[in-house]
């Protein structure tokens, strides 16, 4: 969620491309937030609105999922530990699943990464199927 707008920007590009695009229903609550108030927001919302689950209702009917990896915390196309679950939910419900970016280069789960078999896109919407 700390790249809420551009996600949002992702799901307009994605929306014109004829996709049904969504994020999580508490998305808004993240615009204009500076990155230390995002992170009290991420853990009020995990612990008191089950935020986890609430994403993983939706996530069911969906086809796909795009995984918007950008640099954060000195790690070039960081994939986050919520990013990662979804990953495995998505995994597990036989989705596709969409790097924005390339695999980064993580100690530990870049391995599971790999294993899940996600398509790098390369900030190309257009090659969403």
């Amino acid at each position: 969620m700390q790249f809420t707008e551009k996600m949002m920007s992702l799901c307009g590009e994605l929306e014109a491309l004829g996709h049904e695009a969504f994020m999580s229903k508490f998305a808004p609550y993240f615009v204009g937030k500076s990155d230390e108030e995002k992170e009290k927001i991420k853990l009020h919302q995990k612990n008191k609105n089950d935020a986890i689950r609430e994403f993983w209702k939706p996530m069911q009917d969906a086809d796909a999922l795009l995984v918007a990896n950008f640099d954060k915390h000195g790690v070039k196309n960081y994939i986050g530990g919520n990013a990662f679950l979804e990953m495995g939910f998505a995994h597990v419900l036989n989705q596709k699943i969409y790097l924005l970016n390339p695999i980064p280069h993580m100690p530990y789960y870049e391995t599971e990464i790999v294993a899940m078999r996600p398509t790098v896109i390369n900030g190309d919407l257009s090659r969403i199927a």
